[in-house]
């Protein structure tokens, strides 16, 4: 990616904060960690949650059981939160099995009431086995997150007899708004999977647009996102799906074309030019085609290219093109998931031994044992939302810890003085059904804007919710602030402060591995005897890496001192590094399509030096001297080996070292 550091989008407001450094102004980390997140509405989703927790409650209280209405809205809030994927295959994983584990905790929690220690002493189990499998994938994490919060309520809530009751309710309330989800599906099968697809080729096309502009690297950072969004819609659609579909095959047929037309896009960046609009319209019509699930009609050929990186774009349409109209069968790159057996044996496997699921695992059981030991010894009123609290700021793959407790506690502040109007105003019964109808359509929407706003809609939802069963009413206001400034200063202590690891970011290790794939990269497109599907999956690789390094740098830069500026020091060697990996793109793109390639030598020494510079970010070391050819060959690398450089220097100075070995 050509880029300056005029391409940094938070110039600006480095700029600004600079201008304001003679007054009072919020620190820059702050106002990260506070601002909304753009997005469009989720109206469909709202409509379902609105409808999914409030139809339960009015059903409770027409039948005279407020209790049990409650807690089947309860169920249907959890399942709202997994009522995020598009495909609906997904949507039965990503709602039922979070919940059918949240029911097991409930069950769980409900056993150890009152015990006292003995509840302690479960909810620390219950948080190690739900830290460990939170690391496995998304699901896992949801699921995770469930059995626990579901344990915290059980032991700390009173809930109806018999035992199975409660779950059994909020299973109940997950059913119906996963019956909500799945309505669609008979008219609407294959649609999401097939706009994803179409999403990715109208980016692509805005990526070719962009070739040689400044809106460059917005479009590639929007690719990117587009890319990894219909590769994991698919893959995950696949996983779940019984055998083979001639339709899923052919979607991830064209997604792998999109490939080959993100690679000639960069070479024609690296040339600093444009494409022709021709080329750009023709995407588009591809892209039209997939969502409509149309085939385009045919068009003249397009002129005999000279350049490499132009024919590179026109051998690309045509591949995407015949690709669409079934005359070219494009290989199963992605290849197939193995059988679910082998997947949860390998899971299992991976979970065991992972030094990250034991890490997480441990610190998440610290701070819950901390928490309901507090609570055991102290007299706090409506204890639970204090492990509570532990249990929704202490999770890392949701963002920084710090943040999430920062947010959580002002968030929660906004919401009391929402829950106190409704608690204190609002007459219980009928009353409540429309207040909780706007809650819960509130809740998907504000809850992509962000944790903070999150927290300020769901804390009077789950008040009134839990109200419905405590009666204790508006007087544990006040006590529920105090709750969750405690659950969040344990979780800055016991799972942030006390953590070596909080304290650096790995930004660092996510730029080794993308320069390692990188090397892979160059070893594999200028090696003849190379399967294409491997190099085209070690580029897939690379698309995720630098999906994977932007993540990581957003997410630390929300982090206070010293971390976040730490994270900020690593933002030229993030350019550099996606110089080197778009001049590597370009070099293996102009080969294949008519440029001298560089000799095997040459190519072996580019991946060596590439993995040299790797081992340095991970060592926070100087990169090791390696011998240099008495000259340099003017080949397909040469543009190559200047960004490697240059990338190279800004590690052997002494600050570059300093910055890598902090962070």
């Amino acid at each position: 990616m050509t880029m300056t550091e005029h391409d940094d989008p938070d110039d600006g407001e480095r700029a600004d904060g600079a201008a304001r450094s003679g007054r009072l102004a919020p620190p820059e980390w702050l106002t990260l960690t506070l601002r909304a997140n753009p997005g469009p509405v989720p109206k469909a989703a709202a409509v379902r949650a609105a409808i999914g927790i409030a139809t339960p409650l009015a059903v409770g209280v027409a039948i005279g059981d407020s209790a049990s209405g409650a807690l089947v809205a309860i169920g249907a809030l959890g399942a709202v939160f997994g009522d995020t994927a598009d495909a609906y295959r997904l949507r039965v994983l990503n709602i039922a099995v979070p919940q059918i584990v949240g029911a097991i905790g409930l069950a769980l929690g409900s056993w150890q009431f009152g015990h006292g220690w003995s509840a302690v002493a479960l909810l620390t189990v219950v948080a190690l086995v739900a830290g460990m499998i939170s690391t496995i994938g998304a699901v896992a994490s949801a699921s995770g997150l469930n059995l626990l919060l579901m344990a915290v309520i059980g032991a700390g809530l009173p809930m109806p007899s018999p035992w199975w009751r409660a779950p059994m309710l909020t299973l109940l309330g997950a059913g119906f708004v996963l019956l909500l989800a799945l309505l669609a599906w008979p008219a609407r099968s294959r649609i999401p999977e097939r706009v994803a697809v179409a999403d990715a080729y109208d980016a692509t096309a805005d990526l070719l647009a962009s070739a040689g502009t400044a809106e460059w690297e917005t479009a590639r950072a929007e690719v990117t996102l587009t890319l990894n969004h219909a590769y994991d819609l698919l893959l995950g659609r696949r996983a779940v799906a019984p055998g083979r579909s001639r339709g899923m095959s052919r979607l991830v047929a064209l997604l792998n074309s999109v490939g080959p037309l993100v690679e000639a896009a960069t070479a024609v960046q690296a040339e600093d030019r444009s494409v022709g609009e021709r080329d750009v319209a023709a995407v588009r019509e591809i892209a039209a085609a997939v969502r409509g699930g149309t085939v385009p009609a045919d068009v003249p050929a397009p002129a005999a290219a000279t350049d490499p990186a132009d024919r590179a774009v026109v051998a690309a349409i045509a591949h995407a093109r015949e690709t669409l109209a079934g005359a070219y069968r494009t290989p199963d790159r992605i290849g197939r998931p193995g059988a679910l057996p082998e997947r949860v044996a390998a899971g299992a496997r991976n979970l065991l031994v992972s030094a990250e699921s034991w890490r997480y695992g441990l610190r998440l059981t610290l701070c819950i044992g901390v928490a309901q030991a507090l609570v055991s010894v102290v007299d706090v009123p409506r204890s639970y939302w204090v492990p509570l609290t532990v249990t929704f700021v202490l999770k890392p793959d949701f963002g920084s810890v710090f943040s999430r407790a920062l947010l959580r506690a002002l968030g929660t502040a906004a919401g009391l003085v929402v829950a106190g109007v409704i608690l204190e105003f609002v007459p219980r019964g009928w009353w409540e059904v429309p207040v909780v109808v706007v809650l819960a359509a509130a809740l998907p929407i504000l809850s992509r804007r962000g944790y903070g706003y999150q927290t300020a809609v769901i804390t009077p939802l789950i008040l009134i919710l839990s109200d419905l069963l405590g009666h204790q009413g508006v007087g544990l206001l006040a006590p529920r602030l105090v709750d969750s400034l405690i659950g969040c200063a344990i979780v800055l202590v016991a799972g942030y402060v006390l953590w070596p690891e909080s304290w650096h970011t790995r930004v660092g290790a996510r730029l080794a591995t993308a320069i390692e794939d990188t090397a892979q990269y160059i070893e594999c497109a200028f090696d003849e005897r190379t399967d294409q599907a491997a190099r085209a999956r070690t580029r897939r690789r690379i698309y995720r890496d630098l999906s994977d390094v932007r993540t990581e740098f957003q997410r630390a830069l929300g982090e206070p001192p010293p971390a976040g500026a730490r994270a900020a020091a690593w933002w030229p060697l993030i350019v550099a590094v996606e110089r080197v990996i778009d001049t590597g793109t370009a070099a293996a793109v102009r080969t294949a399509h008519g440029a001298p390639p560089p000799s095997p030598e040459a190519a072996a020494h580019m991946a060596a030096e590439l993995r040299v510079l790797a081992a340095s970010m991970r060592t926070g070391e100087p990169p090791a001297r390696s011998a240099e050819p008495a000259e340099d060959p003017v080949d397909a690398l040469t543009d190559v080996r200047r960004e490697v450089r240059s990338a190279r220097t800004m590690l052997d100075g002494p600050a570059g070292a300093e910055d890598a070995s902090r962070s």
